[in-house]
């Protein structure tokens, strides 16, 4: 029974340093916003929000949709041309198109690039407050269950109590007949 003690004592020894470092912890980070991708985003420039909206359309069926149209149409009007003129203004192998699909590739890229990289940060900013709740939620695990452990300990106590008595009682039952 006294070792029983002795580990239940080690036990909520152990859960209080851990809540201690819990509550370290999250004094700690305090400072993080609740809604961290609000203020992060309150933060963007024009330029930021030209890049996002950039990314958001160039990752879209209607861009995808629209700019095949764009090449339908430039060969079938470079063909129509070619058939009816003569002169296409951009004779097949289509080397003006090239270029135009090259450059919005190079000016494209880097701009869907500094979007993708601003999404990471905010899911960096979403981990951490996610962290946040997470060592809040861990403190009050611990805390239920130290309340638990005491819960169960008193009931043991009051069982063993009871029990003496029983015993007690039986045995003055026993003597009496």
């Amino acid at each position: 029974m006294d070792n029983k003690a002795n580990t239940a004592a080690q036990d909520r020894n152990q859960i209080s340093v851990l809540e201690e470092t819990l509550r370290k912890r999250i004094r700690h980070r305090q400072h993080i916003s609740r809604d961290t991708v609000k203020d992060y985003e309150n933060q963007f420039t024009a330029g930021q929000k030209l890049a996002d909206q950039v990314d958001s359309f160039g990752g879209s069926w209607p861009f995808v949709i629209l700019f095949g149209t764009f090449l339908i149409a430039w060969i079938v009007l470079n063909s129509f041309l070619l058939l009816r003129v003569g002169q296409p203004f951009d004779p097949y192998p289509y080397i003006l198109l090239n270029l135009i699909l090259s450059t919005l590739a190079a000016i494209q890229a880097p701009i869907i690039l500094m979007s993708q990289n601003r999404h990471s940060d905010i899911d960096r900013l979403q981990a951490s407050h996610d962290y946040e709740v997470n060592l809040k939620s861990g403190l009050e695990i611990m805390q239920l269950t130290r309340l638990i452990e005491e819960m169960r300990t008193e009931h043991k106590v009051q069982s063993d109590e009871m029990l003496k008595i029983q015993r007690e009682l039986l045995s003055i039952l026993r003597n009496q007949d």
